[in-house]
């Protein structure tokens, strides 16, 4: 959707009663060659997708923000990625459209979603594939605490937003409340796969500038009768099934 013309053309020929937005780059790397990528996959593409669909008339158009956008109240508040200014502007123009153009948007904010189907490169996908391999996975030094949520209860809370009357303009988190830190996790995993080898700590290194915050879960509660409904510790070790019953899938094709 990153051309005007495409997006037109795509909902003028569907015209959708709903739509949901969350393709685009991803990846909080501070890196200036994800500037452009992002910029066009995320920003742009979310302003050619509220211009198609207001034009079209659909009843709901459920945008994605981000955890990584920047606090509420900061002084001065500045993304530390480019995927955050991204999402951070993103989330600016679904609110602007809903309020001059009337566009029915909503803005959800899913926090550190994790669970199968995963990219291998995520924290929790790869640090499973790593244990599961028997091979040490190198990973930060641990202290950043994150909202983790699991995929099936994002998924769910999409759902309601997309059917609750009301809610347009609005924006939603969706997260657990509380914050674990990336070594409680991976030391959860540690404890699930059943395994003796011992993670890195360290050999990677932290990011700076991230958010540590934790959902609102008040909001998705009063406004969709949402919840997450899933423990970490059920939702990790949904996860380690998942990729154990991949691993056992592909010996099984060879």
């Amino acid at each position: 959707m990153a051309e005007l013309s495409t997006a037109r053309l795509v909902l003028a020929g569907v015209r959708p009663d709903i739509v949901f937005h969350l393709s685009g780059s991803v990846g909080a790397s501070p890196n200036l060659e994800l500037v452009l990528s992002t910029y066009q996959s995320l920003l742009t593409s979310t302003v050619n997708v509220l211009v198609s669909a207001t034009e079209i008339g659909c009843r709901r158009i459920v945008l994605t923000g981000s955890l990584t956008e920047p606090l509420p109240g900061e002084t001065e508040p500045t993304p530390q990625s480019p995927y955050a200014a991204a999402k951070w502007a993103a989330v600016g123009y679904g609110r602007m459209f809903h309020s001059l153009y009337r566009t029915p948007a909503v803005i959800l904010r899913p926090f550190m979603a994790y669970g199968p189907m995963q990219a291998a490169s995520k924290l929790v996908p790869s640090v499973t594939l790593s244990l599961l391999r028997g091979e040490a996975p190198k990973v930060s030094g641990g202290r950043q605490r994150a909202d983790w949520v699991y995929v099936r209860d994002v998924i769910e809370g999409f759902l309601a937003a997309a059917i609750t009357p009301g809610i347009e303009g609005k924006s939603i988190d969706l997260g657990t409340g509380s914050l674990v830190s990336v070594r409680g996790v991976v030391d959860r995993l540690v404890k699930i796969t059943g395994t003796k080898v011992k993670p890195l700590f360290g050999a990677l290194p932290d990011r700076p500038g991230e958010n540590e915050v934790a959902a609102n879960t008040s909001t998705a509660s009063e406004l969709v009768g949402w919840s997450a409904t899933t423990s970490l510790e059920s939702g990790l070790r949904q996860t380690v099934e998942w990729f154990k019953a991949q691993g056992a899938l592909h010996q099984g094709l060879r």
